[in-house]
């Protein structure tokens, strides 16, 4: 049992009272401790003593400062060099733009060497200098989101790849400058681990640009390319031929979209059953194929073709959502066959 008495911290056992200071809290005490509190009362405590700051600042591993709202760039600067081991470390805060630089980014590029997981989502300040600083100090990023970072190029985000090795998700919504297919070569060529990327309003992305991805991510599962207006046929085809896992494909209005994708994509499907079929284990997960497709303003879809999918993949329904057909007029009569025959 245990209690304060005059700013000490008080132990009771076998009838006697030992008083000890807060600093000597074994560490795996003050952890599970610090595991209940909000980033901005850890950040707090890791200033009471030199004790706690030596025991949090190294055995923390993930941080949010989302709850920041003033001053961003000078928190960043004073905490983050005292918090080596981070893992994951995001700023974002929805609905809000903490408007980072890109002088912090390298900041958290020259400490953070072990940096996994990155979120610096709507920071249109940031420019290519952070891309350099992140490629050379932070080689073992799986998930980077930089979505809404419109300033990066696609030289940036060229160098990036060739460090980032590792990357397995990648947000590039809105980053319309750097996602270019010259981009997307690099990143086909760079980073063969990637399972998840958003490429949502990257304009300039086109057929070549999907195809080197389609090439060279044969584990791509999750791919955005909604508003990808340049994309024809052959970017649906090379992913339906080479990416055998893909789960959810977004073609929102991507209108040079015909059934010519739709049959390659319900295609797929005999040819992953097949693929799987070799495989020693089979498991549920596989066994699914696309979850989810959005194909809302492809006006030029027709039913046939879209009821292939629905028979190829039977996990999309109209109804649930997972097959996305807004505004496409042709389609009005295509239903999942749960509505059809409701149970």
């Amino acid at each position: 049992m245990s209690t304060m008495q005059g700013g000490k911290l008080m132990v009771f056992g076998g009838g006697r009272r030992v008083k000890r200071e807060w600093q000597d809290i074994q560490t795996e005490l003050l952890m599970k401790i610090v595991s209940l509190l909000d980033d901005r009362t850890v950040i707090v405590a890791s200033g009471v003593c030199s004790g706690w700051r030596n025991a949090i600042c190294s055995e923390l591993t993930h941080l949010s400062l989302s709850w920041c709202t003033n001053n961003m760039n000078n928190l960043v600067l004073s905490i983050v060099p005292k918090f080596t081991n981070l893992r994951g470390l995001t700023f974002r805060k929805k609905g809000e733009q903490p408007l980072l630089d890109d002088k912090s980014v390298e900041t958290i590029a020259n400490n953070c060497h072990d940096l996994e997981d990155l979120d610096l989502s709507m920071n249109s300040r940031l420019g290519d200098r952070s891309l350099y600083a992140l490629a050379r100090g932070c080689p073992n990023l799986t998930n980077l989101n930089i979505s809404g970072c419109s300033a990066f190029s696609d030289h940036g985000l060229d160098f990036l790849s060739r460090y980032c090795r590792k990357l397995k998700i990648l947000n590039l919504f809105g980053c319309y400058k750097a996602a270019t297919n010259k981009a997307l070569k690099a990143i086909g060529n760079n980073c063969r681990q990637l399972e998840s990327i958003n490429l949502g309003r990257c304009y300039e992305v086109g057929d070549a640009g999907v195809k080197n991805l389609a090439y060279g991510c044969p584990h791509l599962n999750v791919i955005d390319l909604s508003e990808c207006s340049y994309i024809t046929d052959e970017s649906v085809i090379a992913l339906a031929n080479n990416c055998l896992h893909l789960r959810s494909l977004n073609l929102y209005y991507c209108v040079r979209i015909t059934d010519r994708a739709m049959y390659a994509l319900a295609r797929s499907r005999v040819k992953n059953k097949d693929e799987i079929l070799w495989e020693s284990v089979k498991t549920q997960y596989e066994e699914e194929g696309l979850m989810n497709l959005n194909i809302s303003q492809c006006m030029d879809l027709t039913p046939p073709a879209v009821h292939a999918i629905c028979d190829s993949f039977p996990a999309l329904h109209t109804c649930q959502g997972t097959l996305n057909m807004h505004g496409c007029l042709k389609l009005t009569s295509v239903h999942c066959a749960c509505a059809i025959h409701p149970a």
